[in-house]
């Protein structure tokens, strides 16, 4: 079965996300962490996976990306710390 991710990256000060959807989510940490990921992830260098969910349907997973996307920072926050409360940098 393959799955699609919708991931948040973020940097070492935690100031900043960015959202993302990939359907190979170590591939994609890898890039960002190389500097080829997307130019807002290396201009703010966002290095650190800190939340991702997972989906069995990419249209879900493209629903949900934009869904977080609108959200208020303030949001974002409250549902990363419901699954990672200290903000800590995940292995994927």
């Amino acid at each position: 079965m393959k799955y699609s991710f919708v991931y948040i990256m973020t940097n070492k000060y935690r100031t900043t996300f960015y959202i993302g959807m990939t359907t190979n989510l170590s591939k994609r940490i890898t890039e960002h962490a190389e500097g080829t990921g997307s130019l807002f992830t290396k201009k703010y260098n966002l290095k650190d996976l800190i939340y991702f969910e997972k989906f069995t349907d990419i249209n879900q997973a493209i629903d949900r990306e934009r869904q977080l996307k609108n959200w208020h920072k303030d949001w974002k926050l409250n549902l990363i710390r419901e699954l990672n409360p200290k903000l800590e940098t995940l292995i994927y």
